[in-house]
């Protein structure tokens, strides 16, 4: 689904049904270098159970229009002008990573219009090492295949999500070379979201404005976003943790864990 959003064009999956406004939406954030794709199972069994879908591409990312936005606050902010252009009341943000920051400050900019929260490998703050920083400036092939690495808890991960013999390395790795690739005329958008995570300040603001229930979906071994890193964000959104067998690539490593996750914060009726 293709809208206008702020004056360019951007990219929605909706699930594999057409978008139909007047349903319950789930609004999908993906996280640093990645895309919609990230949601694709967590999308279509949402759209095929009552839910409108919306999981987007962020400016810059898969089959929106760049550039990409400067940090977090103008995300958000572009979140809520999506929900204009799709003519969209009020949603659940889902958001993964540097898409759970966007989705807080999405929540927090219009809290009426926030459903449910969730956020999936989430932390604040969201630093970045310098050696990290450094070497996607000066090398983001490597920095890709070091966050790659980092992202999977496990070498020789069972072939599930898409599809028995996916292999989840390979594709995590080839979707960032992709996003990389397709941004090159803009900059260097690996080092570009990881700034927007590290510089990302007003969490506990953001925090504050929040009004709808709150779930955070740990990975128990995530190495990228430990989840030790999160205790003051559940604390400051009083959230109810969750937490699934897998690293940072949750979606991918543990996908019926994190759908099971979602199918009970996102019931209709279901608290903190």
């Amino acid at each position: 689904m293709k809208l206008t959003v702020e004056g360019r064009e951007a990219y929605a999956y909706t699930g594999g049904k057409p978008f139909d406004a007047a349903l319950p939406c789930v609004v999908f954030i993906h996280g640093a270098m990645n895309d919609h794709s990230v949601w694709t199972l967590l999308a279509r069994y949402f759209a095929h159970h009552g839910r409108s879908v919306l999981a987007v591409d962020l400016p810059g990312h898969g089959r929106s229009e760049g550039p990409a936005l400067a940090d977090v606050e103008s995300l958000g902010a572009w979140i809520q002008a999506l929900l204009d252009a799709a003519q969209v009341r009020a949603a659940a943000f889902v958001g993964h990573s540097m898409g759970s920051l966007i989705a807080l400050e999405a929540a927090s900019r219009e809290p009426a219009r926030c459903e449910r929260l969730v956020m999936v490998g989430t932390a604040w703050p969201m630093k970045v090492s310098d050696a990290l920083l450094a070497t996607a400036r000066e090398q983001p092939e490597a920095a890709m295949r070091m966050v790659n690495a980092f992202s999977h808890s496990t070498t020789a991960a069972k072939p599930s999500y898409p599809g028995p013999g996916a292999w989840l390395h390979g594709g995590a790795l080839a979707l960032m070379e992709r996003m990389q690739q397709g941004y090159a005329e803009h900059g260097n958008l690996f080092e570009h979201d990881f700034l927007v995570c590290d510089r990302y300040q007003r969490a506990p603001e953001a925090a504050a404005r929040v009004a709808a229930p709150v779930h955070l979906v740990l990975g128990s071994k995530d190495a990228m976003t430990p989840p030790k890193a999160a205790q003051a964000l559940a604390e400051m959104l009083k959230a109810k943790v969750h937490w699934v067998p897998a690293g940072h690539a949750l979606m991918g490593e543990a996908p019926e864990a994190v759908l099971g996750v979602l199918k009970g914060a996102l019931a209709v009726g279901a608290a903190r």
